[in-house]
């Protein structure tokens, strides 16, 4: 599980074309403090799972956060074919600069089954982890499955980074 840079740190702009569709931006509402926004790039990505298990997060509903200051975004998918899609879409809508105001800070691939991914999926992610400045993949968890709150030893890696991407310097 990557925690340095996998991609580029920034928007490309020019070069990168934008998808047909986008997800929506929208200004997301305000309540309790959060560090970054978990933006599930599909529905059942995992978002839930992650807001519960990874302290710090917040739902951003689907849509691109737009508010004050730049917001830190994480792209969540769950690990299969449409997800992936959805996140290669999503990455290609930031790295056009068709959304602004936003801090990427990567994509959480979210696995969908136990076991070792298909060869076709896991050249997906290593494609679309190449769109996004860090990649996280977070395996099965058979506790959230089963509606339990659990952090997994394999989501350690993504609080810490995220703890420290988002802590004022």
């Amino acid at each position: 599980m990557p925690t340095g840079l996998s991609g580029p740190p920034a928007p490309q702009g020019a070069g990168v074309p934008p998808p047909e569709h986008g997800l929506p931006v929208a200004r997301p509402q305000l309540g309790t403090e959060q560090s970054w926004w978990w933006l599930g790039v599909h529905g059942g990505a995992g978002v839930s799972s992650l807001e519960r298990a990874v302290p710090g997060g917040r739902d951003a509903e689907r849509a691109w956060p737009s508010g004050p200051g730049n917001q830190p975004v994480v792209l969540v998918a769950r690990a299969t074919a449409y997800g992936l899609a959805a996140a290669q879409n999503a990455a290609r809508q930031w790295g056009s600069k068709t959304v602004t105001g936003v801090d990427l800070l990567g994509l959480v691939v979210v696995a969908d089954a136990p076991g070792r991914r298909p060869r076709v999926l896991r050249d997906t992610v290593r494609l679309v982890s190449g769109a996004v400045p860090r990649l996280w993949e977070i395996p099965w968890v058979e506790q959230w499955r089963l509606g339990e709150p659990h952090l997994p030893k394999e989501c350690v890696p993504l609080t810490r980074d995220l703890t420290r991407l988002t802590q004022p310097i």
